[in-house]
């Protein structure tokens, strides 16, 4: 592996270190953007819960919004619940915004990893290039060996370049997908809570979830 990485010359060193950085946005996003850490199942039907029995206090306020993204934007709602619909709203929208930068959190380094790795490679392919015609110049064609070298940094600096580019563009789609799909979700769940408050939904009695 080493020499591998010797052979490819210095610009490996960049590369390489995206790609550990790459790997731990990666690890770290997986970790963050899982369904059931986001969108808590029956949240919405606690709340009516609490609602209906008047236990709706601070201390669950709190707790509602330390447990996850979508209690966050809840429990803004809930602080304007004695407020008309269009209030509570705007509370859900403005905590909303802010949830959903700290769902993008690192996805546009991850963006730029993707984009600037294969240039780095396509940068070291054109160094090796440049060693080979050099090597031609001062020393003709006679030294396999040289030219051997410039062809190899070349080729090894735009494959590792393309290997680390492509999962990363990869993931980066699809944690965008994913960030999209949960805004969506969350949307869904804040309307249905606002509607639930204001007597606009009822709750199914067998369920236990709001309709």
């Amino acid at each position: 592996m080493y020499e591998l990485i010797k052979a490819g010359g210095w610009l490996m060193l960049p590369i390489l270190a995206c790609s550990v950085v790459a790997l731990a946005i990666i690890g770290e996003r997986m970790w963050m953007l899982r369904v059931r850490r986001v969108l808590p199942r029956h949240l919405v039907a606690q709340i009516w819960t609490w609602v209906r029995n008047r236990e709706l206090d601070n201390v669950k306020l709190q707790t509602l919004r330390a447990g996850s993204p979508l209690g966050r934007i809840l429990a803004a709602g809930l602080v304007n619940v004695r407020h008309d619909r269009e209030i509570m709203k705007e509370a859900i929208e403005d905590t909303g915004r802010h949830v959903v930068l700290e769902l993008e959190r690192y996805l546009n380094s991850l963006g730029t990893i993707a984009a600037i790795t294969p240039l780095l490679g396509l940068l070291g392919t054109v160094i090796g290039m440049i060693k080979v015609f050099t090597a031609i110049t001062t020393q003709g064609v006679g030294n396999p060996g040289v030219l051997a070298g410039g062809i190899s940094e070349a080729l090894i600096t735009t494959a590792t370049g393309l290997s680390v580019a492509i999962p990363s563009l990869m993931f980066y789609r699809y944690f965008r997908g994913k960030v999209d799909m949960l805004v969506v979700r969350m949307e869904e769940e804040a309307l249905k809570m606002v509607e639930v408050l204001h007597g606009e939904r009822e709750e199914d009695p067998d369920t236990r979830e709001v309709l």
